[in-house]
C-alpha cells in the first residue's frame, strides 16, 4: 500500500463503493473497511430502492411530496428535488452494473409499496435488495485498477493538513499506518450501536461523525433518529432482525397484545403510515394496554407467495421458531436509521473543504425528521455520485504534494476502563427511545459528558475498544445535548 492517495473513502457500503465507481479512473483511491467487506448497513436493507424510473403512473412530484410528508416538511426541499429527479439515472446505472431487480411475468420491473408511499415505486430483489446492490457494486470496484481496499482496518483518527487529510489506521495485523489524501469521503454509516437494541450491523458506531465533529465540521439534527416499528422481538438480541416495511406493503396487519388491530385509532393510513407514526402508535398502545407484546400478521396471505416474496425474512423467522405463513410474529420498535449527521451541501461537501460525507453518516436534509421508506439506498447513490463529480471538478486546484499529520497510539498506556459503551447504550435507550424523556436526557448528558472528558484526556491506548467507545459516547453527547436545547 501507498501512504498517499488522491481520495480516501472511509466505508464500503453503497455510498462508499458507488463514489469509487464514479471517481475518475486516473485517481488513486483507497477504501477503508472497518470489518469484512460484507458487513455494512447497506447490505442489510431489505425493502428496496425508491425511485421514478420508466414509471407511467408515477412522477417525481409524487415522490417528492411523499418524502416531504414523511419528513414532517422539515426536509431540505432543494435536496429532495435532487434526490427524486436524479433517481432514474442512478437506478439505470446500477442495473447496467448487473443489479437484478425482480420483474413481473410480462418482463416489467415489479415495484412494491411501503409505508408513506402513494405509488408502487420501490424496486427490489426479493427481500434482500441491499445485499444485491452492494454485491454488484463491490464486483465492479474490485475490477478498478486505481482502487485499493483495506479490510479489517480501523480508522483511529483523522486530521486536516495543509494539503488535505491524514488518516491514522490500525491495520488488520495490529500495526499502525498513516495515509494521506487530498480529498476524503466519509461513508461510515449509522449510529445504531449507540442504542441497546438496533437493526444495524456491528460497524454502526458513528465513527465518521465523531471524526468530523472533532475536526470542527458542522453536525446537524443528530437527534433525528428513526425507530423501525417492526423489528423482530425476541427480547434478548442486541442486533434485532428487521421485518421489512414491504411486508406491511403487501398487506400485513399490526396487532396488540390481545391480537387486535389498533392502527385505526391512530392514523387513517393504518399500517402504511410513515415509520415514526407507526412507532409512536405502538408506544401509545403499549402504555394503554400496559404491555409490550405486539405482532405482525400476514398469515392470511397465500403461503407460496410469501415464501417467494420474502425468502430471507421467512427463513430467518423460521430459525427463530416462527412461521410467517401460519402465525403472527412478535415485533417491537427499535433504533433503525439516522436522518441527521455531518452537514453537507448538494455536492456532499461538508463545512470543511475537500471533506465529503455520503450515506447515513451525512445530513443532506432529504429525510427531514423521518425517512421515507427505501429512500436511503437512493440517497447513498445520488449524493455519493455527486461527491465524486465534485471532486473531479476540483482536481486542478489541489497540490501535487502530501502533508502528513502526526499521531500517537499511546501503546504504552493503559486500556480504557470497561463499561463505557454499555452504560451509554442504557442511557440512550432510557432517554431517547421513540419519544425522548427530557429528565432522563438531562441526567444522562451529565454522565456521558464525564465519560467523554475521561476518554479525551485520559491518554488511553488507542485500539478498537478506545475508538468505538469514544465514538459512541460522543454521538450520545451530541444527541442528548440537542434534545435539551
Amino acid at each position: 500500500m501507498s501512504r498517499n492517495y488522491d481520495v480516501i473513502i472511509a466505508g464500503c457500503g453503497a455510498a462508499g463503493l458507488y463514489a469509487a465507481i464514479n471517481l475518475p479512473s486516473s485517481l488513486r483511491v483507497l477504501i477503508l473497511c472497518k470489518k469484512e467487506l460484507s458487513l455494512c448497513n447497506s447490505s442489510l436493507a431489505q425493502g428496496g430502492i425508491a425511485g421514478v424510473y420508466n414509471s407511467p403512473t408515477d412522477n417525481i412530484q409524487y415522490h417528492q411530496n411523499d418524502t416531504l410528508i414523511a419528513g414532517s416538511f422539515k426536509n431540505n426541499v432543494s435536496a429532495v428535488q435532487i434526490l427524486v429527479s436524479e433517481a432514474a439515472q442512478d437506478i439505470e446505472r446500477i442495473i447496467e452494473l448487473g443489479v437484478d431487480f425482480d420483474k413481473n411475468p410480462d418482463g416489467e420491473y415489479h415495484r412494491t409499496l411501503e409505508g408513506g408511499h402513494s405509488h408502487h415505486r420501490i424496486f427490489h430483489h426479493a427481500d434482500a435488495t441491499g445485499r444485491e446492490i452492494t454485491s454488484k457494486l463491490l464486483e465492479t470496484v474490485r475490477k478498478l485498477e486505481n482502487v485499493e481496499i483495506l479490510e479489517n482496518t480501523i480508522m483511529c483518527d483523522v486530521k486536516k493538513t495543509e494539503t488535505g487529510y491524514s488518516a491514522f489506521l490500525k491495520m488488520s495485523d495490529g500495526g499502525y499506518e498513516t495515509c494521506n489524501c487530498h480529498f476524503m469521503i466519509l461513508a461510515t454509516g449509522g449510529i445504531g450501536r449507540v442504542y441497546k437494541f438496533t437493526t444495524n450491523s456491528a460497524i454502526a458506531t458513528g465513527d465518521g461523525i465523531t471524526f468530523a465533529y472533532e475536526m470542527g465540521a458542522k453536525i446537524k439534527n443528530l437527534s433525528y433518529v428513526q425507530f423501525h416499528p417492526t423489528a423482530f422481538n425476541n427480547r434478548t438480541t442486541r442486533e434485532c432482525f428487521l421485518i421489512s416495511e414491504a411486508v406491511r406493503g403487501e398487506g400485513a396487519h399490526l396487532l396488540n397484545c390481545h391480537k387486535e388491530r389498533f392502527m385505526h385509532n391512530y392514523d387513517k393510513r393504518l399500517e402504511l403510515a410513515p415509520r415514526d407514526v407507526v412507532s409512536h402508535a405502538i408506544v401509545h398502545e403499549s402504555r394503554k394496554q400496559n404491555s409490550t407484546d405486539f405482532y405482525l400478521d400476514i398469515s392470511y396471505k397465500d403461503g407460496d407467495f410469501l415464501r417467494k416474496r420474502f425468502p430471507m425474512i421467512y427463513n430467518n423467522l423460521l430459525e427463530q421458531g416462527f412461521d410467517l405463513t401460519k402465525e403472527p410474529v412478535p415485533i417491537y420498535p427499535c433504533q433503525h436509521y439516522l436522518m441527521g449527521g455531518i452537514d453537507v451541501d448538494s455536492n456532499s461537501e461538508t463545512t470543511l473543504p475537500n471533506l465529503y460525507a455520503c450515506g447515513e453518516c451525512s445530513h443532506t436534509g432529504v429525510h427531514g425528521s423521518n425517512r421515507l421508506a427505501s429512500n436511503s439506498l437512493l440517497e447513498a447513490l445520488v449524493f455519493s455520485r455527486r461527491a465524486a463529480e465534485n471532486i473531479a471538478s476540483k482536481l486542478d486546484s489541489v497540490s501535487d504534494t502530501f502533508a502528513e499529520a502526526e499521531f500517537d497510539p499511546h501503546t504504552e498506556n493503559p486500556h480504557i476502563p470497561k463499561g463505557y459503551r454499555t452504560a451509554t447504550r442504557n442511557i440512550m435507550q432510557e432517554a431517547c427511545f421513540v419519544m425522548p424523556d427530557k429528565a432522563a436526557a438531562a441526567e444522562g448528558l451529565e454522565r456521558v459528558k464525564k465519560m467523554r472528558e475521561d476518554l479525551i484526556s485520559g491518554n488511553y491506548y488507542v485500539d478498537a475498544d478506545y475508538v468505538l467507545a469514544k465514538s459512541i459516547v460522543t454521538i450520545a453527547y451530541i444527541i442528548l445535548g440537542e434534545i435539551l436545547q
